[in-house]
């Protein structure tokens, strides 16, 4: 895997290990990007589930005319 490598501030980064209970800034911030990202394919999961998937122009209801 690429890796790349980026400058935060270091409050900000010492707050972060503080919260995720975590001794390495590198692996606290890891950690809290993989959370970010597990935490936005959940979302996607559940709204998809209740939706019934993705949804198609068709589905949308009628636009009202403008005028």
């Amino acid at each position: 895997m690429a890796k790349v490598d980026i400058k935060l501030d270091a409050e900000l980064v010492v707050e972060v290990m503080v919260l995720a209970g975590i001794g390495s800034p590198q692996d606290a911030v890891e950690a809290v990007v993989r959370d970010y990202i597990a935490r936005g394919h959940r979302t996607e999961a559940r709204v998809q589930a209740r939706d019934g998937g993705p949804r198609r122009e068709a589905d949308l209801p009628e636009q009202p005319p403008q005028g």
